[in-house]
């Protein structure tokens, strides 16, 4: 062990230690340590800095080296020249205990990923981390670049910055006053063709193919998809009466 002679040893006696078997003890050492001083030729600054290490072991004694008091006081513990930490406050924070005191940097955390759906951050971490990458719709989450089809309207692709792009199919209204949803199809169907009602009285329902006689003086058509009205929101169809006519009559149908 190397002892610095140039460093003095401040220390406080506890009298509870003194009994004779410390007496005893220490007497002991003492004589120990002045022989091998004395042997090896140490100066006196060395043995007065030996026998103060006796005592401070022997008695439990506290004590400081003056002028070399090169600790850091951070997070309620005490770190020396060279240790490293980190602050309990801010774990994005490591420091070195220096001679000159604390000196410390921050780490900058990098940017997640765009396309980052599951962010953890752990307590004893400085940055948060990215658990997952992909796109969330609707509570189900798809891979990058998956195609999918969330229902029969839906075309959707989950993009590279996680987001969701969807093409929704744009149905037509249907030629019918029936239509029907089939499953796995998006826009509904009429299952009997194109149809509509005679009248508002929704009686009467005629084909949309032709034009119809719907007595001997009425002729109706439904509307087709050319006609600006459509479907004229209830699918009623244009009719056409002959003037002068009898009910009856065919005689002036054209």
């Amino acid at each position: 062990m190397t002892i610095n002679n140039k460093a003095h040893f401040v220390f406080f006696l506890n009298p509870g230690h003194w009994n004779k078997h410390n007496l005893f003890r220490l007497v002991l050492d003492i004589f120990l340590v002045i022989k091998m001083v004395s042997n090896q030729h140490y100066s006196m600054g060395v043995m007065h800095s030996a026998l103060s290490l006796l005592f401070c072991v022997q008695f439990g004694l506290s004590f400081s080296v003056a002028g070399h008091e090169n600790t850091c006081d951070a997070n309620g513990s005490v770190y020396y020249v060279g240790e490293w930490y980190f602050l309990e406050s801010d774990h994005c924070t490591q420091c070195e205990c220096t001679t000159e005191g604390s000196s410390c940097a921050r780490t900058e955390c990098t940017s997640l990923p765009a396309a980052c759906i599951h962010v953890s951050h752990y307590p004893t971490d400085c940055c948060p981390r990215c658990e997952k990458i992909g796109c969330e719709y609707r509570g189900v989450v798809y891979e990058l670049g998956q195609n999918f089809q969330p229902n029969e309207c839906e075309q959707c692709t989950c993009d590279s910055d996680g987001i969701a792009r969807c093409l929704v199919a744009d149905c037509a209204p249907p030629p019918c006053i029936n239509p029907i949803y089939t499953k796995g199809k998006c826009c509904p169907e009429c299952p009997e063709g194109p149809n509509c009602y005679v009248d508002s009285t929704r009686s009467q329902v005629i084909p949309g193919h032709e034009p119809l006689w719907v007595d001997s003086c009425t002729k109706c058509r439904c509307h087709d998809s050319g006609d600006a009205g459509y479907w004229e929101g209830n699918r009623l169809a244009t009719c056409s009466r002959v003037r002068n006519c009898t009910p009856g009559e065919t005689s002036q149908k054209n």
